[in-house]
Parts: structure tokens; C-alpha cells; sequence
């Protein structure tokens, strides 16, 4: 018959104040522009999320559009590491 924890020395558990709750996140705000006209999303995404996922969340297809920060396009492969506003030109559309 087993007695005791199969737990036994492996030391205290971390400190729940140490343990994370959810990732940090930061606020993005995607503009797209089409036809003279734009319109703004504003997104929580986490640090790190990439340029491609921000313009997935708007409903867009990134291989379809040209990304810009402070009017110099940016790669979709990109990590956004801080709030910044994303103006997404849509560089193709259906027919």
C-alpha cells in the first residue's frame, strides 16, 4: 500500500504573486485605408503579436496589403513591441 505524496521533494510552489495572469497588452490602432476613405480598429494585442496578425484581426488578407508606420511601409513579419497606429492600404480587390 502507497503512503505519502508522490509529490514529495519537489520543493515549495512559486510564490503566486510571481505567477503572470494574463500577457501585458498594448493598444493598436489599425487604419485602413480605401478609396479616399479610412476607417479606424483599435486593438488589444500582446507584445510580439506580428504586423500580419493585427491586419488578420480587421478582416483583411495581409499578402494583400502594404502596412505603414509613420508613412514607411513595414514588413508583416514584423513584432509590435509598443502602441502604434498601423495605416493598412489594401493593395488589391476581387472582380
Amino acid at each position: 500500500m502507497h503512503r505519502g505524496s508522490s509529490k514529495a521533494g519537489r520543493g515549495a510552489p512559486p510564490a503566486a504573486d510571481n505567477l503572470p495572469l494574463s500577457a501585458p497588452s498594448l493598444t493598436v490602432e489599425v487604419e485602413v485605408a480605401r478609396g479616399g476613405r479610412s476607417h479606424i480598429r483599435v486593438l488589444a494585442l500582446a507584445h510580439g503579436t506580428k504586423v500580419r496578425e493585427a491586419v488578420r484581426q480587421v478582416g483583411l488578407a495581409p499578402e494583400g496589403t502594404s502596412v505603414l508606420v509613420d508613412g514607411v511601409s513595414v514588413p508583416l513579419d514584423l513584432p509590435i513591441e509598443r502602441p502604434v497606429r498601423l495605416v493598412v492600404v489594401p493593395t488589391f480587390s476581387g472582380g
